[in-house]
C-alpha cells in the first residue's frame, strides 16, 4: 500500500506547482510592465530604445522560465544579452535604465546556482559596477551624479534583489526537503502498519502453537489420542496462519473501502496534497473490497512517484476513479502492483484502466452491474503481486 499522511499541507506545498503558477501571475506581468514603462520614458534614440527592449525581453523571458523551474535553459543567453545592453546603455546610449535587464536576470540566476553563489554574486556585482563606471570614460560633466546613477544604485539594487530571491529559493528548497521527509515518514508508517498486520496474524497463533506443543509433549505417553488431537489442532492453526499470511502478502486481506478512503485522504493531506472525494453512490458490497485494494495501491503510487498537488477520487456504485496531477512526462511507468491488480480485476469481471497525459495520471476500476468478485479470502493461484504494503516498502511503482 502507499504511505499516506494525515492532515498538514505542504507542496510543498500547497503545492510547488501552485506556487509557481502564483509566481507566474504575480511576478511576470509587473516585470513586463515596469520594463515597458522604462522604455517609454527613456527612449532617447532608436538604438537606445532597441537596446532597452532587448534588456526587457531578456528579463521577462528569464522570469517566465524561473516560474516554470526551467531557468537554466535560458540563463546564459539572457545574461549575455542583458549584460551587453547594460554596457551599451552606459557607454553609448547614456541610459541608466539599461541596467534593468541584467538586474532582473542576474538576481534570478545567481540563487539557482548549485554552488559558488557568493562568488557569482560578487562577480556579477563587480561587472555591473564596472560597466556603469565606464560611463565616466565618455563624460565627466557630473562625476558624482554618474557614480550614483550608473554604479551605486544599479549595484545596490542588484545585491538587494539577489538577497531577496536567494531567500525565496531557500524557502522553496526547504519545502521540497519537507515533502521528501514526509514521504520517508509515510513509508516508515507503512512499515509499522504492515508489521502490525503481520503480528496480528502470526503473534497469537505462534503463542498458542507453542503452548499446545508443550501440552502434546506431556500427553504423548499418557494420553496418545489427546496428544494426536492437539497435534491436529496445531496443524490446522499453522495452515490457517499460512493462508492469512499469503493473503496479506498478496494484498487480499479483507479491506474496508470507507476506511481506505479515509486513510488515503489523511495520507494525501499530510503530504500537502489537496484531495477531493466525490461519493456519487455507495460501492456494491460485492466489489467494495477490491476497489479498496485499487485505492490503496494507487495512493501508494501517487505518494511515491508523482509530484501531485491535487487528487480527485470519485466513487460510484460500480467502480472508483482516481485522477492526480503532477505526473511525469513520457509513457506511463510500468507499475507491477497495478499490473497484478488489473489481472485480478479482470478475473472478477471488471476492468482496470491506467492512463497518463497532460501531466495527469488516472487509475479507474469499474465492474459491470451484477459482477461478483471472488472472495477476498480465497488464495487464487499465483498472482505474484506483492502486498500493497510490500509495494510501498520496495518502491514498485
Amino acid at each position: 500500500m502507499r504511505p499516506g499522511r494525515t492532515a498538514l499541507s505542504e507542496h510543498n506545498e500547497a503545492s510547488q506547482g501552485r506556487l509557481r503558477r502564483l509566481n507566474l501571475v504575480l511576478q511576470v506581468p509587473p516585470v513586463a510592465l515596469a520594463g515597458a514603462l522604462l522604455v517609454a520614458f527613456d527612449h532617447k534614440n532608436p538604438w537606445g530604445t532597441v537596446a532597452l527592449v532587448v534588456g526587457v525581453v531578456a528579463a521577462v523571458v528569464a522570469m517566465e522560465r524561473w516560474t516554470a523551474d526551467d531557468l537554466a535553459r535560458v540563463a546564459l543567453p539572457c545574461l549575455a544579452a542583458s549584460a551587453v545592453v547594460w554596457l551599451f546603455g552606459a557607454l553609448v546610449a547614456g541610459s541608466s535604465t539599461a541596467f534593468y535587464g541584467i538586474g532582473v536576470v542576474g538576481s534570478l540566476v545567481v540563487p539557482q546556482l548549485p554552488r559558488h553563489r557568493v562568488a557569482a554574486t560578487l562577480g556579477l556585482a563587480a561587472f555591473i559596477a564596472a560597466a556603469g563606471a565606464s560611463r565616466l570614460l565618455v563624460t565627466t560633466d557630473d562625476v558624482v551624479r554618474d557614480l550614483v546613477t550608473y554604479v551605486i544604485v544599479p549595484t545596490g539594487v542588484f545585491l538587494v534583489a539577489t538577497a531577496l530571491l536567494y531567500g525565496n529559493q531557500r524557502y522553496l528548497d526547504l519545502m521540497k526537503e519537507t515533502r521528501d521527509r514526509e514521504a520517508e515518514l509515510a513509508v516508515a508508517q507503512e512499515r509499522i502498519r504492515f508489521a502490525s498486520d503481520l503480528h496480528d496474524i502470526q503473534g497469537h497463533t505462534l503463542h498458542v502453537v507453542k503452548l499446545k506443543t508443550v501440552l502434546a509433549q506431556k500427553l504423548v505417553h499418557g494420553d496418545a489420542d489427546r496428544a494426536q488431537e492437539e497435534l491436529r489442532e496445531i496443524h490446522a492453526l499453522v495452515a490457517d496462519t499460512i493462508a492469512q499470511t499469503k493473503n496479506l502478502a498478496h494484498g487480499q486481506r479483507r479491506l474496508n473501502l470507507s476506511a481506505e478512503l479515509e486513510n488515503a485522504k489523511n495520507l494525501f493531506e499530510a503530504a500537502g496534497i489537496d484531495v477531493r472525494v466525490d461519493r456519487v453512490a455507495e460501492a456494491d458490497p460485492r466489489t467494495a473490497e477490491l476497489l479498496g485494494q485499487v485505492l490503496r495501491e494507487t495512493t501508494t503510487n501517487i505518494l511515491r512517484h508523482a509530484q501531485a498537488s491535487l487528487v480527485r477520487i470519485t466513487l460510484s456504485g460500480s467502480g472508483i476513479d482516481i485522477v492526480n496531477d503532477g505526473a511525469r512526462d513520457g509513457p506511463p511507468p510500468a507499475l507491477s502492483g497495478l499490473s497484478a491488480l488489473r489481472q485480478r480485476v479482470a478475473e472478477d469481471g471488471g476492468e482496470l484502466t491506467v492512463e497518463q497525459g497532460a501531466g495527469r495520471f488516472r487509475t479507474a476500476a469499474a465492474f459491470p452491474p451484477g459482477a461478483t468478485p471472488a472472495p477476498a479470502g480465497a488464495i487464487s493461484a499465483p498472482t505474484t503481486r506483492a502486498a500493497p504494503e510490500m509495494t510501498a516498502l520496495e518502491g514498485s511503482r
